[in-house]
């Protein structure tokens, strides 16, 4: 896959000091992007974007989303032709913790980076970052289509639900005048990789509990969801603002998930990481009492992105539990980060 198309060019990125958004910046700049990320500083210690350094290579702009002014300030400043929006609260069990701030960040914060797009003459091309949870969940075995309805259940699905709807209602209230910008809204399914340090994920747990030689505490070992390397979703939105930004008939919804083989249980995933781990790794099964409510059944149909652009999953999720496991151990002995991680990508884009 190509992305040279990207050398030279400005692309503007909310949410860049996240774990998603740490391996968009390195894919860019690896290939020559001029790139400006606007988010809050990283939220855990260690985070991936300071172990890859990605500061020293980017604009790097410390803002809140929901902070409209200093957001289009930011982006009339800059002057992106490319706007990727990851800036969110991004975890399910907080969003019970505190729903206040998960709907000021995701909703508003989209508000706000489509507001500052339409003052922006620059941008060309605009990919919306949301979420498989945007659906509403009936407990199907089978994969949700783009064309089936928004409702997610808990406070983080249900505000990414309504970032979709606020970007469409810009898109029939604004940009729809506009013929030289393409918007699309994506919606990828649960991401594994290096560098997820956050809690309350199935593979950033299962790292720590190896580092710590402890058992995996696994809560629901029979939910299946659509696991796929992060690099599958960074590279599509890419590759869907490159295509957008070339002709904006692209626009549109994708979701952008592992083929139906990958959408397999927890307690399959943390097995699989157990067996390639090694070390006499184990987990065991722990519910919690008054848990949260979490969706048994959750899959994506990615019959669309596959026939519009012909972008099909990469690697199985055998590999990119592999992947994430070579980070992981590199990472805590000591090895330069910096060096994998171009080799992990160059590596997914020659495949």
């Amino acid at each position: 896959m190509d992305l040279s198309f990207y050398a030279g060019k400005k692309v503007f990125i909310t949410g860049h000091t996240g774990f998603k958004g740490s391996w968009l910046c390195k894919v860019l700049t690896l290939h020559g992007a001029k790139v400006m990320g606007y988010a809050l500083k990283p939220n855990s210690t260690p985070n991936l974007f300071e172990i890859a350094d990605i500061e020293s290579t980017i604009i790097h702009i410390i803002g809140d989303i929901r902070d409209l002014e200093y957001l289009k300030k930011a982006i009339n400043e800059f002057e992106p032709e490319i706007v990727l929006h990851l800036a969110a609260q991004p975890l399910v069990r907080e969003s019970y913790l505190d729903p206040v701030s998960t709907y000021e960040t995701n909703i508003m914060g989209t508000v706000n980076i489509c507001e500052a797009i339409r003052g922006c003459k620059s941008v060309k091309s605009f990919v919306n970052v949301t979420t498989d949870k945007v659906y509403e969940n009936k407990e199907w075995e089978w994969g949700y289509r783009e064309n089936d309805r928004l409702n997610g259940f808990d406070p983080y699905s249900n505000s990414k639900s309504c970032s979709e709807l606020v970007t469409s209602s810009y898109i029939n209230s604004f940009y729809s005048q506009n013929k030289n910008l393409g918007v699309s809204t994506c919606r990828a399914g649960n991401v594994i990789g290096g560098g997820d340090f956050a809690k309350d994920r199935i593979i950033p747990d299962c790292i720590r509990a190896a580092h710590s030689k402890k058992d995996i505490i696994v809560r629901h070992p029979l939910s299946i969801r659509p696991y796929q390397h992060v690099l599958e979703p960074v590279i599509a939105y890419l590759y869907i603002a490159m295509m957008m930004y070339q002709d904006k008939v692209y626009s549109g919804s994708y979701n952008i998930g592992p083929d139906d083989n990958d959408c397999i249980k927890t307690g399959e995933l943390t097995t699989l990481f157990c067996e390639k781990w090694g070390e006499g790794l184990k987990w065991i099964n722990k519910g919690e009492e008054n848990a949260v409510h979490e969706a048994k059944y959750l899959k994506l149909d990615i019959s669309k992105v596959k026939q519009t652009f012909g972008l099909k999953p990469r690697w199985r999720v055998s590999e990119a539990v592999e992947k994430t496991i070579e980070w992981s151990k590199a990472y805590y002995s000591g090895k330069n980060i910096d060096v994998l991680m171009k080799q992990q990508i160059l590596l997914f884009l020659e495949d």
